[in-house]
């Protein structure tokens, strides 16, 4: 295939977990090409082991991707077959390569996707929340401020929220989702393709309450957050338990900030929420 594959950039899905979701033209095509550009070479190494395939291997992460980027475009400009690869699943997808894939398009060099896994098609595939419409906002910021504004940038978006999150972070960071979107139903995707593969859905606040209970697991998880939903009443009695939603806030808020949370999710005044709380809080 070697002589058959054109010149160009092949941006290459590779398995997440499962080496067998790797597509029969994945494989020819790290087989084919001249270069396999990787985030680290040591990760791919062991995928092209695993799949009996050698070939040249070059480093592309963001350390050195602006080092890297016209050394790639000079061998694309000379005919080269590069592959494009990250550690796992759809190159770009909060992995680096835009600017390389926007240059070799400005200069009308052949740029090639090679589709297969992806760790948000997946996780969205089996959350069992909207995907008629949903927004992937890559990794949130490490800090729970920022965090917060982070969420609460896109809280009157009506469409489901897709993340990435380091499993170290991911009981801090539900506890800003909740309290900047309010208790929407939520998955947290983890491990998907591998051995200890874990879907849990609930809403914001069990989220909340189950990690913070059991502490941050191991892995790679996906967080998906549903659209806002509105909160009615159905023969005077309020879908939400009042009580119990302040009590979840206040374990995690301070007083204000637990009133103001439930008024944002329930409609309910804050003024009265507010007092209901403090009576809650000196019970």
């Amino acid at each position: 295939m070697k002589n058959h594959l054109k010149p160009g950039l092949y941006v290459t899905a590779t398995p997440i977990g499962n080496l067998s979701d790797i597509t029969d033209r994945a494989r020819q095509v790290l087989e084919s090409v001249d270069y396999v550009a990787c985030e680290d070479t040591r990760v791919t190494g062991k995928l092209m082991h695993a799949m009996g395939i050698k070939n040249t291997l070059m480093a592309f992460h963001d350390h050195n991707e602006d080092k890297q980027r016209p050394y790639i475009l000079g061998l694309l400009k000379e005919g080269a077959k590069i592959a494009l690869v990250s550690d796992a699943g759809t190159p770009l997808i909060s992995d680096p390569g835009y600017k390389l894939v926007e240059e070799a398009r400005d200069m009308n060099l052949t740029v090639v996707p090679i589709p297969g896994a992806s760790a948000l098609t997946s996780a969205l595939s089996v959350a069992g929340l909207p995907t008629d419409r949903f927004m992937f906002m890559g990794f949130p910021p490490s800090k729970s401020s920022a965090r917060q504004q982070w969420f609460a940038d896109v809280v009157n978006l009506k469409s489901t929220l897709v993340y990435y999150e380091s499993t170290r972070r991911l009981p801090e960071s539900l506890k800003d989702a909740a309290a900047s979107l309010g208790n929407r139903p939520a998955a947290v995707c983890r491990e998907l393709t591998k051995s200890y593969e874990e879907v849990i859905k609930n809403n914001l606040f069990n989220l909340v309450e189950h990690y913070t209970q059991s502490g941050a697991p191991k892995g790679e998880c996906v967080v998906v957050v549903g659209p806002p939903v509105k909160v009615t009443q159905s023969s005077g009695e309020a879908v939400i338990d009042i009580d119990s939603t302040l009590k979840l806030a206040l374990s995690h808020m301070k007083v204000k900030d637990a009133a103001a949370f439930v008024a944002e999710i329930t409609g309910q005044k804050r003024t009265i929420l507010y007092a209901r709380a403090l009576e809650i809080k000196e019970e």
